[in-house]
């Protein structure tokens, strides 16, 4: 399970999923379809809950048509 820092960026790139298939008028289900993926494992993804690998984000990305990098596109928390 990821802690902290891990956490948080499983998060922005959640959001970011979630930012770019509402913005498409795409709701949970259709972009399943597009990408044969189980819905309720993309809404793991959005609320940052399910670690991804590069390839399942990478079939999300494709079935949203955009760059892979979009969904990394998040300025990083700096700790002192």
């Amino acid at each position: 399970m990821a802690q902290g820092q891990d956490k948080e960026i499983l998060k922005k790139i959640g959001d970011n999923l979630k930012k770019i298939r509402t913005s498409k008028g795409l709701s949970l289900r259709s972009l399943s379809h597009r990408c044969s993926i189980d819905f309720s494992d993309i809404g793991k993804i959005e609320r940052g809950e399910n670690n991804a690998t590069v390839l399942t984000l990478n079939q999300l990305a494709e079935a949203l048509e955009i760059p892979l990098c979009e969904l990394f596109r998040f300025e990083p928390d700096i700790k002192e």
